[in-house]
């Protein structure tokens, strides 16, 4: 994951806007990088860089709404603010249900774009830090076997080793080795705190059936 400093990333094809509010982001302190299209923007992004995005709803070619559908297909949907003069209902309404962080008119008082900014800064720092968690669970998790992700799937049920040995049709002592295996992969200490990984890695989606890749 990148470590460098978060960057504003700014799409409009109003050239003397684009200057305009790169200037006052970059005045407050901002790292900016502008683009004129979204094509532009998709095609040079650093796809791991850190930051939110400031987008015009309506540009030639690709617009606003469907950069924001971009990024939300990527691994690394950064946060959204519309910047526009052209808004309207439905699409403030589509923008805001599909994750927006801000939708916000040109003439907007700068202290208003400023604090979307900052909460959309704040807001991928977030988002960020709980997918390097779930990244961290998938890879300790992923490190089980099939057998020990069977037995897994009886653990988080609440089974007992003797229940699960004759679920599974094999002796209790082998139960018990798994679960020391399955305790020492997954580093944890209690069948509460493994239930609860469980959940946060999402690994199962009903009583028995795991949806592990």
């Amino acid at each position: 994951m990148s470590a460098s400093k978060p960057i504003v990333h700014i799409v409009d094809d109003d050239a003397s806007f684009l200057a305009a509010i790169s200037r006052l982001l970059r005045v407050s302190g901002f790292t900016v990088q502008t683009f004129s299209t979204v094509s532009d923007f998709l095609a040079q992004r650093d796809s791991d860089a850190s930051g939110c995005v400031l987008a015009d709803l309506r540009m030639p070619g690709m617009s606003g709404l469907d950069l924001q559908l971009a990024l939300a297909q990527t691994q690394n949907p950064l946060p959204i603010v519309f910047l526009t003069g052209h808004g309207d209902i439905p699409s403030t309404v589509r923008a805001m249900r599909c994750g927006a962080e801000d939708f916000l008119e040109k003439r907007a008082p700068k202290e208003k774009v400023l604090d979307a900014v900052k909460r959309s800064l704040a807001r991928d720092t977030l988002e960020r830090e709980s997918r390097a968690r779930q990244h961290d669970l998938r890879a300790r998790f992923d490190a089980l076997t099939k057998r020990e992700l069977e037995v897994l799937s009886h653990v988080v049920q609440g089974k007992l080793n003797k229940q699960i040995a004759d679920d599974l049709c094999i002796h209790e002592r082998t139960v018990k080795l798994h679960r020391t295996a399955i305790t020492t992969k997954v580093r944890v200490q209690s069948v509460a705190e493994l239930t609860k990984m469980t959940l946060e890695a999402g690994i199962f989606t009903g009583s028995s059936d795991h949806t592990f890749p």
